[in-house]
């Protein structure tokens, strides 16, 4: 039996959309920006299964002047506590200094009480006799809400006081702030405000766009769910392909793989036709749950915390900017596609 290779490389998709920035986004972001004169601390939630790529330029352009804590969520859908994972922790840490960083599975108390920690003692310094106001940040889907219903839940025992989805844009406008830590003789205690996802303007890169895609920052219907298969399938054989091995023996077929899947999961429509966009949308939400592996989707390395400094140091892409390119690329497909019908 031939020796199984996995792709080393996945072949580049220009014809992708490369923005989902939308109304509520930017409504939301002017939002946060007329709050931030009344807020001690922002809270940055980024997708811990892509460090990199779920970062958002425009909350460190539009939300500067507070203090900062980076919490990188979902780490429980990323790492498996090995030495590799606690070396990329490490790297990240050092390369958001002076930002404080912290790693979160909003099941895990203890990560959350690390949290509560870190909002205590910046309360505490703040010292305000009308308690400490924080706003929770991120890009669309990144645990933003369940991390705020976590800290609610361990910090006064209440309930949940925000909605949660699967889909982004489950939260559209800035929510009204909520307790997440009772309040002592000297002060109310600390409270903690939801805003919605703001996504960035312009991705730049397609795979970038497949990454955030994949970890659900979007809705699944922007990109083909096979096509977005197919990019999950890629990193599965690069971690281990074993963990699919239930359907399908290794291999860099998508087709092949959903069609397995298709008829062992009984996926099938009138005929018995293996219904591929359904088994793709069940894989990958089997991926999205942790079923199908541990691993993250952004190679976190000194070369590449490196690109992205020097990604930093480059201007920025401004809400203009995304505009100007997003209506040239209307443009170009426009016209495109009339020299396809002539």
């Amino acid at each position: 039996m031939a020796t199984f290779i996995p792709r080393q490389v996945f072949p580049t998709l220009d014809s992708l959309p490369r923005s989902y920035f939308l109304g509520h986004h930017k409504a939301g972001l002017d939002k946060m920006k007329t709050m931030l004169s009344h807020t001690d601390l922002v809270i940055e939630c980024r997708d811990y299964r892509i460090p990199l790529t779920s970062r958002n330029p425009l909350f460190e352009e539009n939300l500067a002047g507070r203090e900062r804590l980076i919490v990188y969520t979902k780490q429980d859908l990323g790492s498996a506590g090995q030495h590799r994972d606690k070396t990329r922790e490490r790297l990240i840490q050092d390369f958001q200094r002076p930002s404080a960083v912290l790693f979160s599975d909003y099941k895990d108390k203890s990560s959350i009480r690390k949290i509560l920690e870190f909002a205590r003692t910046h309360a505490v310094v703040a010292d305000s006799l009308t308690g400490s106001r924080m706003m929770v940040v991120g890009m669309p889907n990144v645990g933003k809400s369940s991390l705020l219903n976590a800290l609610r839940g361990v910090g006064v025992h209440k309930g949940k006081a925000a909605h949660t989805g699967a889909q982004p844009g489950v939260t559209r406008k800035v929510g009204t702030t909520v307790k997440i830590i009772e309040g002592e003789e000297s002060g109310e205690g600390v409270y903690l405000m939801d805003t919605p996802g703001v996504f960035i303007p312009y991705v730049p890169n397609a795979e970038a766009m497949l990454k955030l895609a994949l970890c659900g920052s979007v809705k699944d219907t922007i990109i083909a769910p096979t096509t977005l298969a197919d990019y999950l399938l890629y990193h599965l054989n690069l971690y281990d392909p074993v963990v699919y091995g239930e359907y399908e023996s290794p291999t860099n077929d998508i087709v092949q793989l959903l069609d397995a899947l298709a008829r062992k999961t009984g996926r099938l429509q009138k005929g018995g036709t293996p219904d591929l966009e359904a088994s793709a949308l069940w894989l990958i939400q089997r991926w999205r749950n942790g079923h199908l592996g541990r691993f993250v989707l952004d190679e976190v390395t000194p070369a590449t915390l490196e690109a992205e400094t020097r990604a930093n140091d480059s201007v920025g892409i401004s809400l203009s900017q995304g505009r100007k390119m997003m209506k040239e690329l209307r443009k170009q497909k426009s016209r495109q596609k009339h020299l396809d019908t002539h």
